[in-house]
C-alpha cells in the first residue's frame, strides 16, 4: 500500500494533474474504490490536492519566488547528486539545449561559467542560468505552460528544427522497461523528439523514483539515449537494457 501511494504521489507531481481515468490505467490491477481512498488519505496527509476528475501536485498550486531560489521538491538530495554529475558532461564550446523540470534546474543552479551557447525552454532554468556572464543564453518563444514554467508550442518547435545541438540534458516524466522514456503532454512530447533528432549527444537524467512510472507520451527509447545520469539506485533490469543498448550510466 505504502509503495502504491508513493508511486501515485511521484506521478502526480511529475505531471503537475493526472485524471482519475488516467490513475486507472497506470494501476489497473487496484479497484476504484481502493484508489479514491489512496487519493483522500493523500490529500488529507498534504501529499496531493484532491479535485474534480482526478488529483494536483501542491507544486501547482504553489507559485511563488521561490521556485527559482530554495524550492522544497522531492528527491532534491537525488536530484543534487544528479545535477553534479551531469556537469562533468560539459564541454565548452558546445551547444547545449536544457530541458525544463526540477532536476534541470538543479543542473543550472550549478552550472559553471563558460563558453556555452545553451537554449532552453524552461523559465526556471533562465533565471537559474542569468548569473553567467561568458555563456550566451538564448531562451526559447512560445506559449507559456503554467504547470511546468516552461515554454511550448508549434513556434518553439519550428525554432528548435532550426538548431544542431551538441549535447540535450532531458528530464522525463517516467521510464518504463517496455514503454521507454514518457512526458505527459502532446506540446512537450512534439519539442522533445524535435530535439531528440537533433542532437549528437542525449543525456537522460533521471532519479530512480521514476522507474516504473509510465505517462502519456513516449519520447524516447533507450536506445535513443548516449548517457543516463541518476542517483545510483536504478533497478537491474534497467541497468541490463541500458548495456544492451550500449547507454552509459553513471
Amino acid at each position: 500500500m505504502e509503495e502504491r501511494r508513493k508511486a501515485i504521489v511521484e506521478l502526480i507531481n511529475a505531471q503537475g494533474f493526472v485524471p482519475f481515468a488516467e490513475l486507472k490505467e497506470h494501476f489497473p490491477n487496484v479497484s476504484e474504490m481502493t484508489l479514491r481512498r489512496d487519493l483522500e488519505y493523500l490529500d488529507r496527509t498534504k501529499k496531493i490536492v484532491r479535485i474534480h476528475g482526478g488529483a494536483k501536485s501542491l507544486d501547482v498550486l504553489i507559485r511563488t519566488e521561490d521556485f527559482f531560489a530554495n524550492r522544497s521538491v522531492c528527491h532534491i538530495e537525488e536530484k543534487r547528486l544528479i545535477a553534479s554529475k551531469a556537469i562533468s558532461l560539459l564541454e565548452p564550446g558546445s551547444v547545449i539545449f536544457i530541458d525544463s523540470g526540477s532536476t534541470a534546474t538543479e543542473f543550472c543552479r550549478n552550472f559553471p561559467d563558460g563558453t556555452y551557447t545553451i537554449f532552453t525552454n524552461s523559465i526556471s532554468c533562465a533565471y537559474e542560468l542569468a548569473s553567467l556572464s561568458q555563456a550566451k543564453i538564448h531562451i526559447l518563444g512560445g506559449l507559456l505552460n503554467n504547470t511546468s514554467l516552461s515554454i511550448i508550442g508549434s513556434r518553439t518547435t519550428a525554432f528548435l528544427e532550426t538548431i544542431n545541438f551538441s549535447t540535450a540534458f532531458f528530464g522525463v516524466t517516467g521510464y518504463s522497461n517496455t514503454r521507454g522514456f514518457t512526458c505527459g503532454e502532446e506540446e512537450e512530447f512534439k519539442l522533445k523528439t524535435t530535439i531528440l533528432r537533433k542532437s549528437e549527444r542525449v543525456v537522460m537524467m533521471m532519479d530512480s523514483s521514476k522507474v516504473g512510472i509510465v505517462s502519456t507520451f513516449t519520447f524516447a527509447t533507450m536506445q535513443d539515449a548516449s548517457i543516463i545520469v541518476s542517483d545510483g539506485g536504478l533497478n537491474p533490469a534497467t541497468l541490463r537494457q541500458a548495456e544492451q543498448f550500449h547507454v552509459k550510466v553513471i
